[in-house]
């Protein structure tokens, strides 16, 4: 069972209860972060990517898999990072990046997408996620190492130019490149994206990544293969 204890927010004093969300391990077993009831909560202010991730072990297999830092939100606005005890994630080495356990988070707003995302993307062996410097003409763009990938947690499908602005701007950083959507694309996006060589993914409300076109395809079978 998950972690559950009381939470005062800073800002505005009211009292919460927060229960830690437990997502699945490779083995199957649920794992979620132990909360630290010593620490007070602190509001989020400017977001850094590596203080949203915690390094947890499993309790039934020993293995370490990164998880979202929990996070509470408040009424008045404020978004509370809670204190937990488990291990901060390290920076990837130099040398290139590590894979590690990719669970899938369900995905109920635009940040859980974004979570989504960006755990696919660690499955692929990139764990220097982060917010692309140059943002896409919609969406939300993430950037690694070698790899530049494009959001879109809209009700709207994404359109040929959506795929044209992607595929332009990481030829221009040299950097490979995806697509996730929560809404599909249209008939002319696929194929402009099959011209492209440009992987499409739908992000399920499980959290999971489908592909969605030949690249992407071969893509996840890479990713499954390594």
């Amino acid at each position: 069972m998950s972690e559950s204890l009381p939470v005062r927010c800073p800002a505005c004093r009211r009292s919460h209860r927060y229960t830690a969300q437990a997502y699945p391990c490779a083995c199957g077993a649920p794992v979620a972060a132990p909360l630290d009831p010593d620490r007070v909560p602190a509001a989020v202010g400017e977001r850094s990517w590596h203080e949203e991730w915690v390094t947890v072990r499993c309790g039934s297999c020993g293995t370490r898999g990164e998880w979202p830092h929990p996070e509470l939100g408040c009424p008045c606005g404020t978004v509370l990072r809670i204190p937990v005890t488990g291990e901060r994630e390290e920076a990837p080495a130099a040398g290139g990046p590590r894979r590690s356990t990719a669970p899938t988070v369900p995905i109920r707003t635009a940040r859980d997408a974004v979570t989504a995302a960006v755990l696919y993307l660690r499955r692929l062996g990139h764990d220097d996620i982060r917010r692309a410097d140059q943002r896409p003409t919609s969406g939300i763009g993430l950037a690694g190492r070698g790899v530049l990938a494009q959001l879109d947690p809209s009700a709207r499908r994404a359109t040929p130019r959506d795929v044209e602005c992607l595929w332009l701007t990481a030829m221009t950083e040299s950097a490979a490149c995806l697509y996730f959507s929560l809404s599909g694309y249209s008939g002319e996006a696929r194929a402009r994206a099959d011209a492209l060589d440009v992987p499409l993914f739908v992000l399920e409300p499980s959290g999971a990544a489908r592909p969605e076109n030949a690249p992407a395809v071969a893509l996840d079978a890479d990713a499954d293969a390594s």
